[in-house]
């Protein structure tokens, strides 16, 4: 039975082997995934100890994505940018392979399982790390009007800015600047926080006034309670406000196609996922 694993560390709270294991039954596929918890120092080792023992691909998680891209011999044009791995395989010549497979899960979440769309659209988004690298480059491909990339530290979303800015219309600005709308500002289309403020319970200060009348408001982050940025984007008047949970299972789709060739079908292991977190 061809063997696959999710590696970081914690581990324990992972979904992932719930998530294939449901791809696996829906698709018929015959394989076993499991967590690893992984020390501090070990993923080199621990990673190619898995694949010389017959594994097929692995997922990998915090803190250990960065790590991945180094020891990865060909990355994906979204690994590269992102400078994160999150799967890993060998290909037929056994050559290892990088893919980030975060910002098409949450690009396939957005058109596919909420029918809307970032074409055309001013997209604000809150954070500039890991997270917000991994997703910049799938969102560009989808033809924002512009993205602006907010951040505490202002100095890293404007190093963001220029290295994304080749593949569309990126700017950078400070939370701060987020407090009050300003004349001449752009109305916001689209807020993705991709910061984990809101998982601390800190709510970033962003003026209702800045959101255009249609705006839509998408957290990365889940959990068992609605986020306090969910929470705000209702009360600011979104239309729509969505978690990070179908983008949690689009990344592992994603990643279930790499590896198997098939496409599972991801609205039912979404909607059973709802249902435990």
């Amino acid at each position: 039975m061809d063997r696959y694993a999710v590696m970081g560390n914690p581990i324990g709270h992972s979904f992932s082997p719930r998530i294939h294991s449901a791809f696996a039954d829906e698709t018929d596929q015959q394989l076993s995934y499991n967590a690893m918890l992984v020390g501090i120092g070990e993923f080199p080792q621990e990673s190619s100890r898995f694949f010389s023992e017959g594994g097929k691909g692995l997922n990998v998680t915090v803190p250990f994505k960065q790590e991945a891209w180094a020891l990865a011999e060909e990355l994906s044009s979204d690994a590269e940018i992102a400078g994160a791995v999150n799967t890993l395989f060998k290909d037929q010549d056994g050559r290892l392979q990088g893919h980030n497979t975060d910002g098409l899960g949450l690009v396939r979440d957005i058109k596919n399982n909420h029918s809307s769309s970032i074409e055309g659209k001013n997209v604000l988004v809150l954070g500039a790390g890991g997270a917000t690298r991994g997703i910049l480059l799938p969102l560009l491909r989808e033809q924002p009007l512009s993205i602006c990339i907010a951040n505490r530290t202002r100095s890293k979303a404007e190093e963001l800015a220029v290295l994304f800015s080749a593949y569309g219309n990126v700017s950078a600005c400070g939370l701060e600047d987020l407090k009050e709308k300003k004349g001449g500002q752009k109305k916001i289309d689209w807020i993705i926080n991709a910061s984990s403020a809101s998982l601390q319970g800190e709510l970033t200060p962003i003026s209702a006034e800045t959101l255009s009348q249609d705006a839509i408001c998408y957290d990365l982050m889940y959990a068992q309670e609605e986020t306090v940025f969910c929470q705000w984007a209702r009360q600011a008047g979104a239309i729509k406000v969505m978690d990070g949970i179908g983008m949690l299972v689009e990344q592992a789709a994603e990643s279930f196609y790499l590896w198997r060739g098939i496409r599972p079908n991801t609205a039912s292991v979404i909607q059973s996922l709802k249902k435990v977190i």
